[in-house]
C-alpha cells in the first residue's frame, strides 16, 4: 500500500468505523461554533466533531468520492442535510462498517495473532480510490463481451490514463496476460494475441508474454512467428533454458 492508503486505513481502524459523519439541517445552529452532530447510528455517540470530520475524509479518499456521495449536499441554493438518511450509498456505507468491524474482530483468533499483530481491513483494503471496486480484468472481459479484444484493450487504455499510477487497478503486466488467457480458452486466438500485443507496449521485456505469444503463434500454425517471439524471449533472458529448448524444437 502507498503511504496514504496506509494513513486511510489507519484512520479507519482507530476511528472505530463510521456511520455518517451527520450535522443537523440549515437553521439548527446553536450560539458559540457549529451544531453537534446527530444521527450517529455506529459511531460513538459522544464522538467529537474533529473524530467525526477525520473518519469522514478517510472516507472520501478511500472512495475516492465526495460528501455528496452519501450525504444530501447540493451546496448553495439546494437542500444541505447531511443527517438524512435516504441515499442507498449511505445505508450501504453502514453495512459495510459493520462488516468491517466484525471481520476486524475475528481475524485475530482466525489467524492466530494477537489483535496488535493483525493486519486489519478497511474501506481503502477493497476499494483503492474507486466506489465500487471491481477487478480490471472482469472491467475488459465486459468491455470484450460487446467489441472483442479492441474494445477489451481501449477500456484498459481509458482506465490506465484515469487512474495509473494510483492502486485502484492492476496495471501490470499479468493483467493482459489473463485477457489472453481467457480469450485463448473461449477460442479466440487473435483475440487472445491482440492482447499481448498490446501488453508489450507496456512491457517490452515481458518474457512471459513473448513466450505465450510463441505458443499461441505455434498453435496456428505460425512457425515463423514462434520463432521469432521465441528468440525475443532469449534477447531479453539469454539463460532461459526453456526457451532455448523451444526454439530448437521449432527449428526442427
Amino acid at each position: 500500500m502507498t503511504r496514504l492508503s496506509c494513513l486511510v486505513l489507519a484512520t479507519l481502524v482507530i476511528s472505530a468505523s463510521t456511520a455518517g459523519a451527520q450535522q443537523p439541517p440549515a437553521g439548527a445552529q446553536r450560539a458559540g461554533g457549529p451544531p453537534p452532530m446527530t444521527n450517529l447510528q455506529i459511531l460513538p455517540k459522544d464522538s467529537s466533531r474533529e473524530q467525526v470530520l477525520t473518519t469522514m475524509a478517510a472516507f472520501t479518499a478511500a472512495l475516492g468520492v465526495q460528501c455528496n456521495y452519501c450525504h444530501v449536499q447540493e451546496g448553495r441554493g439546494g437542500r444541505n442535510d447531511m443527517a438524512a438518511d435516504e441515499k442507498p450509498t449511505k445505508k450501504a456505507a453502514r453495512a459495510m462498517m459493520l462488516l468491517a468491524r466484525d471481520i476486524n474482530t475475528k481475524l485475530p483468533e482466525a489467524l492466530g495473532k494477537s489483535a496488535d499483530a493483525t493486519t486489519r481491513v478497511g474501506c481503502a483494503t477493497c476499494h483503492r480510490g474507486i466506489p465500487i471496486p471491481k477487478q480490471i480484468t472482469d472491467i475488459m472481459t465486459e468491455a470484450a463481451a460487446g467489441g472483442g479484444a479492441t474494445a477489451g484493450i481501449a477500456k484498459f487504455k481509458e482506465l490506465r490514463e484515469k487512474f495509473y499510477p494510483g492502486q485502484s487497478y492492476d496495471f501490470g503486466e499479468t493483467t493482459m496476460l489473463t485477457m489472453s488467457q481467457r480469450a485463448n480458452t473461449a477460442g479466440k486466438a487473435d483475440d487472445a494475441l491482440a492482447y499481448l500485443q498490446a501488453n508489450v507496449e507496456y512491457w517490452p521485456k515481458s518474457v512471459r508474454t513473448y513466450s505465450a505469444m510463441a505458443q499461441l503463434k505455434t498453435a496456428k500454425g505460425d512457425k515463423a512467428g514462434a520463432i521469432a517471439a521465441i528468440e525475443k524471449v532469449l534477447e531479453i533472458d539469454p539463460n532461459n533454458a526453456q526457451a532455448k529448448v523451444q526454439l530448437e524444437n521449432l527449428k526442427k
